[in-house]
């Protein structure tokens, strides 16, 4: 059996306690064990792993999560920040697994070391933390998420991890009906989903501009990796390592 009732589970994420990823994630967790959520209290994406080392950290009780039976608070940290003080501090015990996501827009191929939902699997990592990281692509259709949530924790949940490594999954923006089915042992692709440009929104003083992000969308990838399976519509699980 994988699933057992006296787990005891982290869950944060980068878009904020509010997010709906979130809460769906929190609603499956409770399948496997005591849940308890710490997490930012607003959007925190790109985050990476940083976290906070010169100025404090205010973690409160969040009473008005949606869903009962759990302990949650929201923290002023970055998503790693809630896995270390959750696992050091505010839990009394030490978590059996993290849970990080579900994030709103993959996290695949080299824009990985960007994403904060990754940087808290790695930390959970860091802590000996048994840790799997979630995304879905950017849309309100949940319906591969839906299908496969229950299924992918229940067997990584047991699936042995080398040092420092985590599960990263990765659901694709598309109906159940287009899904493919899911693919395991996907490796990293080296190429990276978005191109960024940086596009001038204000002539400054002195000679400075104001600049904004534009991420276009990529096509090309290679074979066996996390961004061709999503690109052919398939779930795509893969480990990652965040230490030599």
């Amino acid at each position: 059996m994988s699933e057992k009732i006296n787990r005891r589970i982290l869950i944060t994420n980068d878009d904020g306690i509010d997010a709906d990823g979130l809460i769906r994630l929190v609603e499956e967790a409770l399948n496997f064990g005591e849940v308890w959520v710490i997490a930012p209290k607003d959007q925190r994406s790109a985050a990476s792993h940083s976290i906070t080392l010169r100025d404090s950290i205010d973690v409160y009780p969040y009473p008005e999560f949606p869903v009962k039976g759990v302990k949650a608070y929201h923290c002023s940290g970055t998503p790693a920040d809630c896995v270390r003080v959750g696992v050091r501090k505010i839990m009394p015990y030490k978590p059996d697994l993290v849970l990080s996501g579900i994030n709103y827009g993959y996290n695949a191929a080299t824009d990985l070391q960007y994403s904060a939902t990754v940087g808290a699997a790695f930390e959970a990592a860091f802590q000996e933390v048994h840790a799997i990281a979630l995304s879905e692509g950017f849309s309100m259709c949940h319906e591969v998420t839906d299908k496969y949530l229950h299924e992918i924790i229940a067997k990584l949940i047991d699936t042995p991890l080398g040092y420092g490594q985590v599960h990263n999954v990765n659901f694709p923006d598309c109906p159940l009906g287009e899904c493919k089915g899911v693919l395991y042992d996907m490796k990293v692709s080296h190429g990276y989903y978005y191109e960024d440009e940086y596009n001038v929104i204000k002539e400054l003083n002195d000679g400075g501009v104001r600049l904004m992000v534009e991420g276009h969308r990529r096509n090309e990838s290679e074979e066996g990796t996390d961004f061709r399976a999503l690109a052919e519509n398939y779930v795509s699980v893969g480990i990652i390592n965040n230490i030599g």
